[in-house]
C-alpha cells in the first residue's frame, strides 16, 4: 500500500512540473500578473471613491436601504442574473452589499452566488450558439481574439480565475463555450464562483452596517 501511495505522489510531481513549465511558457502566469495589475487600480479607485462619496456626498447606507425598500427582491434578483449572464454588465459587489440589508443577508447572498454561477454556464451555452451565427461570430472573434486565444491555451484555469478575481465570469464561460471546452470543466472550476461571494461578503458585510 504504501509503495503506491509513493508510486501514485512521484507520478503527479512530474505532472504537476510539467504543468508549471507550460504556463510559465505559453505565458500564463504572466497573463495573471497583468490581469490583477490592471484590476488593482480600477478597484482602489473605486473603494476610494465610494468611502468619500458616502461620506461627503451621500450615505450609502441609507442608499441600499432605499433599494431595499423600492425594489422588489426578485426584482433585484432577476436583474443580477441578467447582468451575470451578458458579460457582468453590473459590478456584482452591489448586490452583495445589497443583501447585507436585507431580512435574510445569507440566504440573499447563496441566491446571488448560484445565479452568478448559474449566469456562466448560461454564458458558456451562449458562446456554443453565437458560432452559429456569422455576424456575431465574425464580431466576438475579433473583438475577443486575445481571450479565445488564452481560453485554448490553459482552458479550466482562466475559468478559475474568472470565478475568483475581478475578471468577467461571463465572458470566460463564453469564450469557453465558443472554443468547444468541456462542459465538465466550466461546471467544476466555475464552482469557485462561490468562494468568491463569500470572501467578498466577508469583507463588504464589514463596511456595510
Amino acid at each position: 500500500m504504501e509503495n503506491n501511495k509513493k508510486r501514485k505522489k512521484k507520478n503527479k510531481s512530474p505532472k504537476a512540473k510539467r504543468l508549471h513549465i507550460y504556463y510559465k511558457r505559453t505565458g500564463f502566469y504572466m497573463f495573471i500578473w497583468e490581469s490583477l495589475k490592471k484590476a488593482f487600480w480600477p478597484i482602489v479607485a473605486v473603494v476610494v471613491g465610494l468611502v468619500l462619496f458616502n461620506k461627503y456626498v451621500y450615505n450609502i447606507n441609507d442608499g441600499l436601504q432605499a433599494m431595499t425598500e423600492t425594489f422588489s427582491r426578485v426584482g433585484v434578483l432577476i436583474t443580477f442574473f441578467i447582468s451575470e449572464t451578458i458579460l457582468g454588465l453590473i459590478p456584482p459587489e452591489i448586490f452583495i452589499a445589497w443583501s447585507k440589508k436585507t431580512s435574510e443577508p445569507v440566504i440573499n447572498l447563496s441566491i446571488l452566488a448560484f445565479l452568478s454561477y448559474s449566469g456562466g454556464i448560461i454564458s458558456y451555452f451562449i458562446g456554443r450558439s453565437a458560432l452559429k451565427i456569422k455576424s456575431v461570430k465574425q464580431y466576438l472573434e475579433v473583438k475577443m481574439a486575445k481571450h479565445l486565444k488564452n481560453t485554448s491555451k490553459w482552458g479550466g484555469f482562466l475559468i478559475l480565475v474568472g470565478a475568483l478575481l475581478p475578471l468577467p465570469f461571463s465572458i470566460s464561460c463564453m469564450t469557453a463555450g465558443m472554443i468547444k471546452y468541456p462542459l465538465k470543466g466550466v461546471v467544476v472550476f466555475g464552482l469557485f464562483r462561490f468562494l468568491r461571494f463569500a470572501i467578498y461578503a466577508w469583507a463588504i458585510f464589514s463596511m456595510v452596517s
